[in-house]
């Protein structure tokens, strides 16, 4: 029997809640990889919110796409890593677009706060497509 997820499996599972993991090519080293909040509903773009300047920009910028992993860390272990090109480095998050990802991982009263506090001009959205995916479910077993 395979591990592999199906293809609605791994789609709810990446819709579900998780801090991802962001890697992204970084010349002359390692990936970059590192945890970050994520929003994503089946069949469409993951959304990321990140700072203008930091180094996830100018990195995301440079090599135009990105994957994103899920998982769950206690057995039964699974996973869901997606990949794609970025579609578009936006201005700011609309404030529905930074709760629903703020939402995912906070209270609402705290994501509004969250939102309230950190919302802004430094604020840039990041819309991946996925095209490729790996993932295990081992509860398949």
């Amino acid at each position: 029997m395979s591990l592999v997820m199906t293809e609605q499996e791994r789609q709810e599972f990446l819709a579900g809640v998780h801090v991802g993991v962001l890697a992204v090519e970084r010349p002359g080293r390692a990936p970059l990889a590192v945890p970050i909040w994520y929003d994503y509903t089946p069949g469409g773009e993951v959304l990321l919110w990140i700072d203008r300047g930091s180094v996830k920009e100018r990195l995301l910028r440079e090599a135009r796409r990105f994957s994103l992993n899920a998982q769950v860390e206690t057995p039964p272990y699974k996973y869901a890593t997606a990949e794609g090109p970025i579609v578009a480095i936006d201005g700011a998050p609309t404030e529905e677009q930074a709760l629903g990802i703020a939402g995912r991982y906070l209270p609402a009263d705290e994501a509004a706060a969250w939102v309230r506090d950190n919302l802004g001009d430094s604020s840039l959205l990041v819309r991946m497509r996925p095209e490729k995916w790996l993932s295990t479910d081992y509860a398949k077993a």
